[in-house]
Order: structure tokens, then sequence, then C-alpha cells
């Protein structure tokens, strides 16, 4: 099962955010024993890497941005998830991005806590609790 994290998620986990932190660990922790395949959008690493930085400090950012590259797959950003992005009805341009990268590189789940902001997607949509019902 292939399934790629938002942003919101990722940042739970590291920046340990309650009462999503623990849900999230869950997953983090299957990713990284191999029962699912865990995935990033290209697009999301600086973001997090300058929320991060923003929240703690820049070397702080610079470990994580190491350990998810480490732990995860990347989720590439072209030309033609860029034009799926610009086509897909979305409201918020991110998203759209997000949802794109993970539809093309053929991803199972998106796992964020903004269903809302997914509603037209193809890529089934999951919060990290039904996520972690899956696992």
């Amino acid at each position: 099962m292939k399934i790629l994290l938002d942003i919101n998620v990722v940042l739970d986990f590291f920046l340990q955010r309650e009462p999503f932190f623990e849900e999230m660990y869950k997953i983090f922790s299957a990713i990284e024993n191999k029962k699912v395949e865990g995935f990033l959008c290209a697009s999301s690493i600086d973001t997090i890497h300058y929320l991060v930085a923003k929240s703690l400090d820049k070397n702080k950012a610079n470990e994580i941005v190491y350990k998810l590259l480490k732990l995860f797959q990347i989720a590439e950003v072209n030309k033609a998830v860029l034009l799926e992005a610009l086509n897909s009805g979305f409201n918020d341009f991110e998203d759209s991005i997000v949802y794109s990268s993970a539809y093309i590189r053929g991803i199972d789940f998106i796992v964020t806590r903004d269903k809302k902001g997914f509603k037209t997607s193809k890529v089934k949509i999951l919060t990290p609790a039904e996520m972690v019902a899956k696992l």
C-alpha cells in the first residue's frame, strides 16, 4: 500500500502537535517498518523545512529533512504534475499539486487532516485516524 502524507500531518509528527501526534507516530512507525510505502510530494519538502525552521530552528529543519529523505520516497513534481494540478479543479493550488503528484505516481491514499481541500480527488483521502485503522 502506497500512502502520501500531506504537509499538515508531517508537521503534526515532528512538532509533536497534540492531539494528532499519537496517530502520526503509528503511521511513521508503519512506514519505518515497511508495512506501508511512504511518499512525500517533492514540493512539500521546502515548505516543511521552512515551517520547522520557523517553529524550531534551521539546524532542526535540516535534520528533519534528512530523516524524511531517508524514510520516504519522493513523488516528483514535473510538467505533467503541474498541468494535472492546473486542470484538477482544486481551489488550493498547493493541494492540487500534492494530489496530482500522488495521482500520477499511482499512490493509493493521501493522508491529511484537510479532507475538504481534496474534494475532487481521484486518490482516496484518509484522515490519520482512518489510516491507522487500515494498518
